[in-house]
């Protein structure tokens, strides 16, 4: 489910610099990531914002990594498939900034193009599933760790269960999933994606 406007970041110029890369028309990005042509034309302009599962659409429409998609730097990474001994700090109030209708996310250490995680800090907004709506499904595993608040962990296959700061889980994100706040105040997750 995507958002309103409120605070779109770079992603909308991100879009239109890829596409214009590729010489793709928005009707051929739109087809290549299943995705209506008039949702790409909002966010290109900053009127709406993506949740994660159509980021990963993009990314994929686009045949690149989900990092490679969210990173500021659109320079080829001659790194890629090399060692190396990098290193991104992730100052506290850092990241590149995506608000959805469910989560305020902050995909951290965007200055690497190539990474085998994304780790993202976030905000769980919702608060009951029906506000939530479907449960998301992306092709990832990751792990989450509640920082902040009370986390109610919803699942496709499982019962909920509830998680208190320093609390975690590990899923499989292919299996449907929904993050909700069932604490009094703010409830912020630490999530470590892993492409599959």
């Amino acid at each position: 489910m995507e958002t309103g406007k409120k605070r779109s970041g770079p992603l909308g110029p991100r879009v239109k610099a890829l596409r214009k890369e590729r010489k793709w028309s928005l009707a051929v990005l739109s087809e290549k990531s299943r995705i209506p042509l008039s949702t790409l034309s909002k966010v290109e302009h900053g009127v709406l914002t993506l949740n994660y599962d159509r980021i990963q659409q993009l990314a994929e429409a686009f045949d690149i990594s989900f990092s490679e998609f969210l990173s500021l730097d659109a320079q080829d990474d001659p790194l890629r498939g090399q060692p190396t001994a990098r290193i991104s700090w992730a100052p506290k109030g850092s990241g590149l900034p995506v608000e959805t209708k469910n989560y305020n996310y902050n995909y951290l250490c965007s200055d690497l193009r190539v990474k085998a995680m994304m780790p993202i800090h976030c905000q769980c907004k919702a608060r009951t599933l029906e506000e939530f709506g479907d449960l998301l499904k992306h092709d990832a595993e990751e792990f989450i760790l509640v920082v902040q608040g009370r986390v109610e962990v919803h699942t496709e296959f499982y019962g909920l269960r509830t998680l208190d700061v320093g609390d975690g889980v590990y899923i499989d994100s292919r299996m449907g999933h929904a993050y909700l706040n069932v604490g009094e105040g703010e409830a912020w997750i630490v999530s470590v994606n892993l492409n599959h």
